[in-house]
């Protein structure tokens, strides 16, 4: 570029606030979503939100604005804020502007796409309502997820979330020939690196990617990493015609970055001091999550829910998106019961006997009704013991204490943690142990037996070699 051209882009700042950043400008106003450079080295990036008049613009710096002042010339580059997509980005970990934090060279070979895109069109997108198998019991049984679709993942710390999602991304890429995107919004870095670990000792680095805007990082920067993520996502579904499975942690955080943007810009908020635009912004973020006839991105959500209230505004506009929920409970998770899926919290929008067929519903209510009594009996059960109950209910007891064994599962990812062979489960090998269970085929075999199985055949194995003399 020449330095006559170059002069004729610049500007000048004429307010810092925080974050926020007013440029003036004499000749041109740059677009909406523009990025600007400014300070030593042209090291602060500023992406423009607001045209003020015929001469300022209002921005909001991506990164911190230590350094700047008014006075400081500002270069408008003259398009959007752009992220690397291709091949070369599997196994590697980014920021926000495509930088690489995981202390190797800098990416290479790779295509610069702008973040701001249009959703698939509806011409476009595909019209069926498939099923995405994650070979986990729990999940494919009772909370079958849509290819294409959102899942929310409720849970507190400690209660096996990361776990869970490792396993999925380790199942979607061994056997679904699939790619992972991992984006973490407003993420500790001790999470991130834990994660980056994992994957590796797991083997499955090779086939994603990682894009982190940590918890330290500017509002702005944490407000866009979800769309850099997406973008990646997007050149594998379209351009490669792959499915995607995009791990987002956490959507919560997406949405509290979006309301101090609100805030630092001067809109006024709306109600519990939300940004007045956040339907708008997170419909924006979602939407661009779809199946088309080339591919599909399947997305599963973090969600956290401020002080536990459904109703908070942010639970009831993700809760409108997601197509299944997923309830990690914590008094599972401390029976030893993992994946700590929570049966009777757990909804999905495809558990219906036009998407997964009759036998599939009935077995799944079925199931659900059978938790659901023992549930009912436990405060008996505590309270007068099991042999006070009627032979009924003592059955249903039995049913539901397999059920809740079978449904839980070994994962590969655990494997060096607790010596069992990881399992994956097909959705036919899971609906025919539940059956077998409920016909009560399994009443005579220990309940251990059926703890930490893949298939429902393995629990033959398990009771004889409990039965055999030792030695």
């Amino acid at each position: 570029m020449s330095t006559a051209s170059r002069l004729a882009k610049a500007g000048v700042v004429v307010a810092v606030r925080g974050s926020v950043v007013d440029v003036r400008f004499e000749d041109h106003l740059p677009p909406i979503y523009s990025v600007l450079r400014a300070g030593p080295d042209r090291q602060i990036v500023i992406e423009v939100l607001a045209q003020q008049d015929a001469h300022h613009v209002r921005g909001i710096a991506l990164t911190p604005t230590q350094g700047l002042a008014r006075g400081s010339p500002v270069e408008n580059t003259g398009g959007p804020l752009k992220a690397p997509v291709g091949k070369s980005v599997l196994s590697r970990m980014v920021d926000v502007f495509g930088n690489a934090i995981d202390r190797k060279a800098a990416l290479s070979e790779v295509e610069w796409r702008s973040v701001h895109r249009a959703p698939p069109s509806l011409m476009h997108r595909s019209t069926k309502s498939e099923i995405f198998e994650t070979g986990i019991k729990v999940i494919d049984v009772l909370a079958p997820l849509e290819r294409g679709g959102k899942a929310g993942l409720f849970g507190g710390a400690g209660v096996g979330k990361t776990v869970l999602l490792t396993e999925m991304i380790h199942n979607m890429i061994g056997h679904n020939a699939g790619i992972s995107i991992f984006c973490g919004i407003g993420e500790r870095c001790r999470e991130g690196e834990e994660l980056y670990d994992a994957m590796k000792d797991a083997g499955v680095l090779q086939n994603m990617a990682m894009v982190f805007g940590q918890m330290n990082e500017p509002p702005g920067a944490r407000f866009r990493v979800g769309h850099v993520a997406l973008t990646m996502a997007e050149y594998y579904r379209d351009d490669e015609h792959r499915d995607v499975l995009l791990l987002v942690d956490n959507i919560f955080r997406f949405i509290q970055a979006g309301m101090e943007v609100s805030g630092l810009m001067g809109q006024m908020p709306s109600r519990l001091g939300y940004q007045p635009t956040m339907g708008t912004e997170l419909s924006g973020f979602e939407e661009r999550i779809a199946n088309t006839d080339t591919g599909a991105i399947t997305s599963i959500q973090a969600v956290y829910v401020p002080a536990d209230d459904f109703t908070d505004p942010a639970a009831v506009h993700t809760f409108s998106h997601l197509s299944a929920s997923i309830v990690l409970s914590r008094k599972r998770a401390s029976e030893g019961l993992f994946p700590a899926v929570d049966p009777l919290q757990s909804r999905s929008k495809m558990a219906t006997p036009g998407v997964v067929g009759e036998r599939h519903y009935s077995l799944a209510q079925e199931v659900r009704r059978t938790l659901a009594q023992y549930d009912e009996l436990k405060d008996i059960i505590a309270m007068l013991g099991l042999e006070q109950l009627s032979p009924a209910d003592r059955n249903i007891v039995a049913r539901a204490r397999r059920l809740e064994r079978f449904l839980t599962q070994p994962f590969f990812t655990t494997e060096q943690f607790t010596g069992h062979k990881g399992k994956l489960v097909s959705l036919e090998d899971a609906l025919s142990g539940c059956e077998r269970i409920l016909r009560d085929e399994f009443k005579d075999f220990p309940e251990s037996a059926l703890y930490m199985i893949g298939a429902i055949d393995e629990a033959r194995t398990n009771s004889q070699s409990e039965l055999e003399p030792a030695g």
